[in-house]
């Protein structure tokens, strides 16, 4: 391990993984929008990187910062573009010149800024132990953020190209994720003919009432009932903490089977009222396990106040608790919101009226061979867009909420 604690050393190793690791991503990236295959120039990018980290450790502190760093990415696309003998990317430069131009710039940038910070003031002779370790942590965190980011970003990106696509593009080239802008607002024709052929909008505004009723009804009894297991004293309570997230032990398929027969013998069956009974039954015991985790952190001092003011118990709980607990509250309600809009397995069996379909559930009838492919992407991405946007409006809350309960306060 000594041999390896040199910073010029450390530098060559993670410069040819880094190197590595951004060309392969070009590729994929390029084949993605092209529909041309390309091979990761390894034999190219693995040097280039390694000399472009000597680069960024020899750097001078008295010149400017962002100087050098163009000087250093211009020398990364000249050194990749010579050691692939003018094939850069895997194919001749004048073959989508306007493309690959953009990959190099691109593979420039992503290679030297990461390496100025996995390289910050790092010596060229021996490191010490902490900066050996530095170095390395570095590195795995950019390339965890970088993996993370392309598992999500990569499939995403495919289901919106393809539901932008015509039938005979995909036919033509299914690979080929390109766009092809001259077809104007043709490009949009999947997600018209589903909301005039087939109904989303109705499936649309049934996920929401579903969900928001999902919620209520769940914040109705997970509220007080974690507040009783948190705050009130009585006979079982510490089973009954323990015993709340039973109901996650037994999988959902096992369940499903008796929900859909004694729902077919009392009539529940295929209604949006059943739906609305069996979908709080699952979010009810995670909701009252995160609250209660959050009403025991709050200062029981507080509530003693209340109490010596006169206040009832009811209005302790109502004009003190609930307000130091809305960051908590928010963050289940998100949660169950999430559940509800997502959960199809219940939806599938219990729904066979197309009229009371969620989305989920009329995303899942899109999956045949008599509907056209960019339609099922064009119903995924109408059922993925509102969710993402509810979590990204409220994603301080929910972090808030679940942090919050975890120290005493």
């Amino acid at each position: 391990m000594s041999f390896f604690r040199f910073g010029y050393i450390l530098g060559l190793i993670i410069g040819a993984l880094w190197g590595a690791i951004i060309v392969i991503v070009i590729a994929i990236s390029f084949s993605l929008l092209t529909g041309e295959p390309i091979t990761p120039s390894l034999t190219g990018a693995m040097p280039t990187g390694a000399i472009v980290a000597l680069l960024v450790i020899l750097r001078r502190p008295n010149i400017s910062l962002f100087f050098q760093t163009i000087l250093i990415g211009l020398i990364s696309i000249i050194l990749l573009t010579l050691f692939r003998f003018a094939q850069p990317l895997g194919i001749p430069l004048w073959q989508n010149s306007l493309t690959q131009i953009l990959g190099l710039i691109f593979f420039a940038f992503a290679l030297v800024w990461p390496l100025t910070k996995f390289f910050n003031e790092l010596p060229i002779g021996k490191l010490t132990r902490h900066e050996f370790e530095e170095a390395i942590i570095r590195f795995l965190m950019g390339f965890g953020y970088l993996f993370f980011i392309l598992i999500v970003a990569i499939p995403f990106f495919i289901m919106v190209m393809t539901s932008l696509k015509s039938q005979q593009a995909l036919l033509l080239n299914p690979l080929d994720y390109s766009l092809d802008i001259s077809r104007g607002w043709a490009l949009f024709r999947s997600y018209i003919e589903l909301f005039n052929d087939y109904s989303f909008g109705n499936y649309l505004i049934n996920s929401f009432f579903v969900s928001i009723i999902t919620v209520l009804v769940t914040l109705l009894f997970s509220v007080p009932g974690a507040y009783a297991v948190a705050r009130l004293r009585f006979k079982g309570q510490a089973i009954m903490s323990r015993s709340i997230l039973l109901i996650y032990m037994v999988p959902m398929i096992v369940l499903a089977l008796p929900i859909y027969i004694a729902f077919s013998m009392v009539g529940l069956r295929n209604s949006i009222f059943g739906i609305l009974l069996i979908y709080p039954v699952t979010t009810i015991p995670v909701a009252l396990y995160m609250l209660q985790g959050y009403f025991r952190g709050l200062p029981f001092e507080v509530e003693e106040a209340g109490l010596m003011d006169g206040l009832t118990r009811l209005k302790v709980i109502w004009q003190i608790t609930l307000p130091l607990s809305l960051p908590a509250i928010a963050s289940v309600s998100l949660y169950v919101f999430m559940i509800a809009w997502n959960e199809l397995l219940l939806a599938f069996m219990l729904l066979d009226d197309p009229s009371k379909f969620t989305l989920t559930r009329g995303v899942a009838m899109l999956n045949s061979s008599e509907i056209p492919r960019q339609h099922l992407m064009a119903g995924s991405v109408i059922a993925t867009i509102p969710i993402m946007l509810i979590f990204l409006g409220l994603e301080r809350f929910m972090t808030k909420g679940l942090t919050a309960g975890s120290v005493k306060g």
